[in-house]
């Protein structure tokens, strides 16, 4: 049976799962992207919550907080991001969810980077309409290369 995905409004009560889901060993290997401390997280996001130029969602399977979207700008470009906790991974969820979530962002161009050893996050953004633009080869040793992607319409 497919999960039901609906997107809501971030709440506060959501953080602590938030929380948990970004700071798993192994999704931030996946993401390429370093998990915060519990208190920065928090003060992050509660800043997110009240900034009215990030469009932020979280996403819900059967009720449940499976992870979230957002949007936002960074260096010119108006970036999507999202996160999907790791015991929700390869259930569709984020291909369903974004397309809902799109819906609520009036911005064209958008833009997502994606490490590039992530093919699942690959493979969601050109479900949902996405196309590759440009592999960003990284600054310092160590670090891993990116994918971009973009969205027109």
């Amino acid at each position: 049976m497919t999960p039901r995905v609906i997107i809501r409004d971030v709440v506060e009560s959501d953080l602590p799962i938030l929380f948990t889901q970004q700071d798993d060993p192994l999704a931030t290997a996946m993401a390429a992207f370093p998990s915060k401390e519990r208190e920065p997280f928090m003060a992050h996001w509660r800043g997110l919550m009240s900034d009215q130029t990030v469009f932020k969602q979280t996403i819900t399977t059967d009720g449940n907080v499976a992870g979230h979207m957002l949007c936002f700008q960074r260096g010119g470009k108006d970036l999507i991001g999202y996160w999907i906790g790791r015991e929700y991974w390869g259930r569709g969820i984020a291909t369903r969810a974004l397309p809902m979530f799109l819906k609520h962002v009036p911005i064209r161009p958008l833009f997502a980077f994606v490490a590039t050893h992530n093919i699942g996050s690959a493979k969601v953004l050109t479900k949902c309409g996405f196309r590759l633009v440009e592999t960003i080869q990284p600054e310092k040793e160590g670090d891993v290369a990116d994918w971009l992607f973009t969205i027109d319409e």
